[in-house]
């Protein structure tokens, strides 16, 4: 697959039964400088190789190819980033909503604790996939913009003056270029559970200007998903998603363990158990 920074290849190991994916940078000149994206997805490897969560792409090897690019190898994955997962099957039912949310929280709490930031939360950025017997296990993946959480003021900014990270699931404190911590991955979490709630981000773009959705995360309020979608919402959850995209971080959960806690606490009228989700994978196998 082709990205704006690279390509992503499936590989064999030539000695293990194992199938990876190599995440190939193709540094050439573009707007960022060759050697900061080097040092960029160095970072990156580094940072995902260190966590040992099971709900973070595991890192098995990272290096520079003889003519001078960055590549990384991680497991390759087989399912769905929750951007495709809804648009090929619609928004998801509460239940499963959290499910899926619970689980990113725990690769979000192992980084936060080690002092790093995945810093673009988004649902291309959260896989859902079938993990040797487990069925809708999620992974979070590409910690491409992962920094330590320093105490510093300093705009997030790339050499050329942009703000780094999605508009449409940005942080007001990234957009502002204020002090960023772990509490930004939850406002993207929180953008997260709401599309896959509603099947679109809080401020869709709708061919609006990035600096316009930016402006949005930065100064307005949202809709609540129930007003989105028309359709009654369980409170609890629709309260939890909101308080996640509070503009001020401290009106936030405390942390990803505090928002995972309040998740498994809501009383749904629905269970999403594992016959549920082994259901729907096997229906999947079977249209195609």
């Amino acid at each position: 697959s082709h990205g704006g920074m690279g390509e992503v290849w499936r590989a064999e190991h030539r000695l293990l039964a194992r199938t990876s994916a190599i995440k190939l940078i193709l540094a050439d000149g573009g707007s960022v400088s060759s050697r900061q994206t080097l040092l960029r997805f160095e970072r990156e490897a580094r940072a995902t190789a260190s966590l040992r969560s099971p709900h973070t792409i595991q890192v098995y090897d990272y290096g520079v190819t003889d003519d001078g690019r960055f590549y990384y190898v991680m497991e390759l994955l087989d399912g769905f980033g929750m951007d495709d997962l809804v648009r090929r099957f619609g928004p998801l039912p509460e239940e499963r909503v959290v499910h899926l949310l619970s689980q990113a929280c725990h690769s979000l709490e192992e980084a936060h604790r080690a002092g790093l930031v995945h810093r673009d939360v988004k649902p291309g950025n959260v896989f859902v996939c079938r993990y040797g017997l487990d069925v809708d296990f999620v992974k979070v993946l590409d910690f491409g913009l992962v920094k330590p959480a320093v105490a510093d003021d300093r705009p997030d900014l790339t050499e050329d003056g942009l703000v780094q990270g999605t508009p449409s699931y940005m942080a007001p404190e990234v957009v502002l270029g204020r002090h960023v911590d772990g509490r930004a991955d939850l406002y993207g979490l929180g953008c997260v559970g709401y599309y896959l709630l509603t099947g679109e981000p809080p401020f869709p773009e709708h061919g609006r200007k990035p600096l316009e959705v930016m402006f949005d995360h930065a100064y307005r309020a949202p809709l609540r998903p129930s007003e989105r979608i028309g359709t009654p919402v369980h409170p609890g959850l629709e309260q939890l998603l909101m308080s996640c995209l509070e503009k001020d971080p401290e009106d936030r959960p405390g942390s990803a363990l505090e928002l995972d806690t309040k998740l498994a606490s809501l009383r749904l009228e629905g269970r999403w158990s594992g016959e549920r989700a082994r259901t729907w994978w096997e229906r999947l196998d079977s249209s195609h």
